[in-house]
């Protein structure tokens, strides 16, 4: 069973499962991106008029629309879509097997990095995931962290008073370094 949840972004919905749907934590696919995609079920949703973004991770798949296509046509196309998958396969949409983006990695000598990344992942990861998004770090130079948003909180209009307010006051409390975040 399906359930939806409404997101900041008007744009974006979150589709939540009882069931997992992938193995390998939250990845990002974008309509641009398509012909690079080896997943088919991730294909086939961003071949879905007017889908533009797919954000999965464990319960929960986030869509981004486009601004000219309706929720009320493009709804029912995807919770049937999900709902079939999960009647006929017993396997996550994403398997750990499948290829992954490698991630940044981290220096492991850098402190100050490894408190950024502790901070993002404990408390502004599951902030953003009730939104259907995920927030990734990218850079540490001269107090400036940049983070990319992705999912529903990529070009959502509340995504810099979530940047500035939200991320950048946590990053500032916990890691004294940290002077701004900007977003990547």
């Amino acid at each position: 069973m399906i359930q939806i949840e409404n997101t900041p972004n008007p744009n974006a919905l979150k589709f939540l499962s009882e069931k997992q749907l992938s193995e390998q934590g939250t990845q990002e696919f974008q309509k641009k991106d398509i012909s690079k995609i080896k997943n088919d079920f991730i294909k086939q949703l961003l071949n879905f008029e007017g889908v533009e973004l797919i954000l999965i991770s464990q319960n929960f798949l986030s869509v981004k629309k486009n601004e000219e296509t309706s929720w009320d046509s493009l709804k029912p196309s995807i919770i049937s879509y999900i709902n079939d998958y999960l009647e006929k396969n017993k396997k996550p949409i994403i398997l750990k097997s499948q290829d992954k983006k490698a991630e940044k990695e981290i220096e492991e000598g850098d402190e100050i990095v490894q408190k950024i990344n502790d901070v993002l992942q404990s408390k502004v990861r599951p902030a953003v995931a009730k939104d259907g998004g995920d927030i990734q770090f990218v850079s540490f130079n001269d107090g400036v962290v940049k983070v990319k948003l992705k999912g529903s909180c990529s070009g959502c209009p509340s995504s810099v008073m979530t940047l500035k307010q939200g991320v950048q006051n946590l990053l500032c409390h916990y890691v004294k370094e940290v002077k701004s975040v900007e977003a990547s």
